[in-house]
């Protein structure tokens, strides 16, 4: 067992249901469900009674809880204590500078951090947006400690773990999408002869340059639209361009209960095009918080 495991548990049983234990984690309801299932395999004993008002504790669940309460309590404790000694043996207040790039899911930091307070709560967290490649350079800098970026560096200066992967789907006006959706999705083909609006090169070279690599195999225009220069492409940017009827964009799930009048989200046929989040950090590291901050990364979060 594992205590992010055992620290989940005891949400749901405070809570009464995984529904409300998800939301106040933000975790998806299936991935506390899988940590949960977990428990049950490895314990061999059904922890929770499940019904159409909620769940409640076993026997063997309500063991659970108090045990894992306890062993919460003083892995927090240990932890806090050890981690605020320096190297001379002096407390000592720790800080972590993240990067965060757009449109990060939205429940991939705030549950990560959720678990760096309860282990650490003196850790001052500072989140700065950028680009993933500016913050590639703020971290050879050592002006960040973690970034979440869309590629991995090449080398062994960075450790790097994957966090998330998103499924990205296209942005259409009406009339687009009426006559170029299947069920499926969009076929990507059915899309030659409208403009990419891209975003930057410059956010993400390697990202940017897959991307434009698949929409070619699919038959696509080289020619992206102009607002995919330098300038950050913002969602106005997108709606404008979109609602004109020349341009398509791409955008993941998240967009489709966001849009204005006249614009539609639609998965693209088959999933082609897959974005992937990286949290990256100095090799060198060894500070303690910042561990614990990219291990709370390996929480269930749908898509991770």
């Amino acid at each position: 067992m594992e205590i992010r495991e055992l620290r989940a548990f005891v949400v749901v049983a405070e809570e009464g249901g995984v529904s409300a234990a998800a939301r106040r984690l933000h975790l998806s309801q299936s991935a506390l469900s899988q940590v949960v299932q977990s428990l049950e395999r490895q314990l061999g004993v059904q922890l929770l009674t499940r019904s159409h008002s909620g769940t409640t504790p076993t026997p063997a669940g309500e063991l659970l809880v108090r045990r894992a309460r306890a062993i919460l309590a003083d892995h927090d404790k240990a932890v806090a204590e050890l981690s605020a000694l320096g190297d001379s043996g002096s407390v000592v207040a720790g800080s972590i500078r993240v990067g965060v790039p757009l449109e990060l899911p939205l429940d991939v930091l705030p549950s990560a951090l959720a678990e760096l307070r309860a282990a650490h709560p003196a850790t001052q967290v500072e989140v700065r947006h950028a680009s993933s490649a500016g913050q590639v350079a703020a971290l050879e800098n050592g002006e960040l400690d973690l970034a979440l970026v869309r590629y991995r560096p090449v080398g062994d200066r960075f450790d790097a773990m994957l966090v998330v992967r998103e499924p990205i789907g296209v942005l259409l006006d009406a009339r687009h999408s009426e006559s170029l959706a299947k069920p499926s999705g969009v076929p990507l083909d059915r899309l030659a002869g409208m403009n990419w609006l891209a975003f930057p090169r410059s956010d993400a070279p390697p990202w940017y340059d897959e991307v434009a690599a698949i929409l070619r195999t699919h038959g696509l225009v080289d020619q992206v639209s102009a607002a995919g220069g330098d300038p950050p492409v913002t969602a106005e940017v997108k709606f404008a361009a979109v609602r004109a009827g020349r341009s398509f964009t791409l955008a993941p799930p998240g967009w489709a209960t966001t849009l204005p009048e006249g614009i539609r989200w639609h998965p693209i046929e088959g999933n082609p095009i897959v974005r992937r989040t990286w949290a990256i950090w100095p090799a060198t590291s060894r500070q303690r918080d910042l561990a614990t901050l990219v291990a709370a990364f390996q929480l269930p979060n749908g898509g991770g």
